[in-house]
């Protein structure tokens, strides 16, 4: 027996109720530059590092928002029910479970972009100065 069948597989079902619950609270690179190029942006996309760094580069039609402005009155200037998608500067870096965290303490709905900036570059995607 190999060290990947030692311990057995989950149940089909619970796999799949496992990566259901992972993908409402995950997106990544790819889906979001595929919805920005589709036209179909049904979400806000927030750069949730400081205000030099978004300045540096940032992802295209991002806004820069760090978790520690996002109060209820920041936050009420969307409706209720907008999506917002939070990326930072990498896997290495925890401001987008800060800022997921905080929104949906504010009753916001919330995905993490993993892999960030790091994953974006990766993927080859184009960055916004200024």
């Amino acid at each position: 027996m190999s060290l990947v069948s030692e311990i057995p597989a989950a149940a089909p079902s619970l796999v799949a109720e496992h990566y259901a619950c992972r993908l409402a609270f995950e997106t990544d690179c790819s889906d979001v530059r595929q919805a920005m190029t589709s036209g179909n942006l049904d979400f806000v996309l927030l750069d949730v590092r400081g205000p030099a760094m978004f300045q540096e580069q940032h992802i295209p039609g991002a806004i820069n928002l760090p978790h520690g402005k996002m109060t209820a009155r920041k936050m009420a200037e969307w409706p209720d029910d907008t999506l917002f998608v939070v990326y930072c500067a990498g896997p290495h870096c925890n401001g987008t479970d800060k800022a997921a965290w905080r929104l949906g303490s504010l009753g916001k709905r919330v995905k993490v972009m993993i892999g960030g900036m790091t994953g974006w570059a990766d993927e080859g995607h184009p960055f916004e100065i200024g």
